[in-house]
């Protein structure tokens, strides 16, 4: 692996895609410290440190992970690149309900394109809509809870006035939409995924000092033995990642003019996660709901029992009734995700039309129902194994009673979003140095 990264580096356009992602990654992190107009910086700073290490930490290091500490900080790129993934998500699931964007998905390049822009435009109207949420919120003393002698929530924000507030929103609006063009340039002229990319290096950055205050907190036992566990599990998560269902595919020979054409066998590669990482996303999301409700509703009064209720049973990650419903509902996710994205009624029409079968399958209908058999066996596994990664912090969280645990950012989505983009930019600089030579960059 050493003498095919050496030789990666030597050769000089792969070379330039590489130093090029290098360079976006250090403007994005810069813009993710770089803190907007108008806030506190110092305030803040004590605030966020309060209420990652409180009884919420680990709703409040959810909410950072994506932006790699920017949100609670409220920088210039504080919304990050969760607008574009959402709009991303949502253009996906209108295609299954809206027959226009069906048809363009059908139409090749130029429906792609046409889809694209359609997603930006819903980009810049959702991060406006959210750095608007975010800001009356900050303006309110609701977005960080105030606790401990040094955090003041309100004062996070120094000018109040209606100028100010939306001068905030402008800027991290502008700071969405600039993020949302890192990645493409990521995409298009560097190596691997740009959305992806960016996301791993907001998780990456954090890494160190979430590290540090295991160590500081725990003991040097205590951090060697988490270690030990991210070892085992991030070995466990790499082999489900990798593991796939091959389905057999015979393509029949046929003639066109004088020559012929066909009769060659491949298969259809069905992965063991086929959702990847959404259905956490979209559970860690929907459970995020509540403790939004409670911040935005909360009181100088006396705390109603729904309130506590929903505090004790969903809040709490340490609970098992919050750790029930995030695994249900990960299953949930799961099933619907691959139901949206995989279509075996399209994959079999495709087969028909160029000539191919399965193996003992006839064409047509009963292609279509093997194939859902197939992804309905192999997507059980798959949502078990992403429920039990996801709710392994919390897990631990009950079990040894510790906030610095349920907060590693290796546990859970960071470590699945970690390993399967590592994984796909590895294959995407292995594939361009194989046109180049034999030897791939993964042996």
């Amino acid at each position: 692996m050493l003498s095919s990264l050496v030789a990666t580096f030597r050769t000089p356009d792969l070379r330039k895609k590489i130093f090029f992602v290098l360079g976006i990654l250090v403007l994005y992190r810069f813009g993710a410290t770089l803190p907007s107009p108008g806030v506190d910086f110092r305030e803040i700073n004590n605030c966020v440190d309060a209420a990652t290490t409180g009884d919420t930490g680990q709703v409040y290091s959810l909410i950072n992970m994506f932006s790699g500490g920017a949100l609670l900080q409220l920088s210039v790129f504080a919304i990050g690149i969760m607008p574009y993934i959402t709009a991303s998500i949502i253009v996906q699931l209108l295609t299954v309900v809206i027959p226009r964007f069906e048809q363009l998905r059908k139409e090749g390049q130029s429906g792609q394109n046409k889809m694209t822009q359609y997603t930006r435009y819903l980009t810049v109207a959702l991060a406006l809509l959210q750095s608007t949420g975010i800001v009356a919120l900050a303006a309110a003393g609701n977005l960080l809870p105030s606790s401990g002698a040094n955090c003041n929530s309100d004062a996070i924000l120094v000018d109040k006035s209606i100028m100010s507030l939306t001068l905030i929103v402008l800027v991290m609006t502008a700071g969405a939409c600039l993020v949302m063009w890192f990645g493409e340039l990521i995409t298009e002229r560097g190596v691997g995924n740009g959305m992806s990319l960016l996301i791993f290096a907001g998780i990456a950055a954090r890494l160190p000092a979430e590290g540090r205050t295991i160590l500081q907190s725990r003991g040097g036992l205590i951090f060697g033995l988490v270690c030990l566990a991210v070892l085992i599990i991030l070995v466990a998560v790499v082999f489900i990642e990798q593991g796939q269902r091959r389905v057999p595919v015979q393509y029949a020979k046929r003639m066109v003019g004088r020559k012929m054409y066909g009769g060659s066998s491949t298969y259809i590669p069905i992965k063991v996660n086929t959702a990847g990482v959404i259905p956490v996303i979209f559970a860690s999301s929907l459970l995020y709901i509540p403790q939004l409700i409670i911040s935005v509703t909360q009181g100088g009064g006396e705390v109603s029992g729904w309130k506590l209720w929903i505090q004790d049973n969903l809040v709490d990650p340490g609970s098992w009734f919050h750790i029930a419903t995030y695994f249900l509902l990960i299953i949930f996710f799961t099933y619907f995700y691959v139901a949206v994205t995989f279509n075996p009624e399209e994959r079999a029409d495709d087969m028909k039309r160029y000539g191919g079968f399965i193996p003992g399958i006839r064409p047509g209908k009963p292609t279509a129902d093997y194939l859902s058999f197939v992804l309905s066996r192999i997507t059980l596994p798959g949502s078990l194994y992403l429920g039990i990664i996801a709710i392994l912090p919390n897990l631990f969280l009950e079990i040894g009673n510790s906030s610095s645990v349920a907060n590693l950012p290796f546990g859970g989505t960071a470590l699945l979003i970690m390993v399967a983009v590592g994984l796909d930019t590895l294959k995407q600089i292995s594939s361009q140095l194989m046109q180049r030579k034999y030897e791939g960059f993964l042996k």
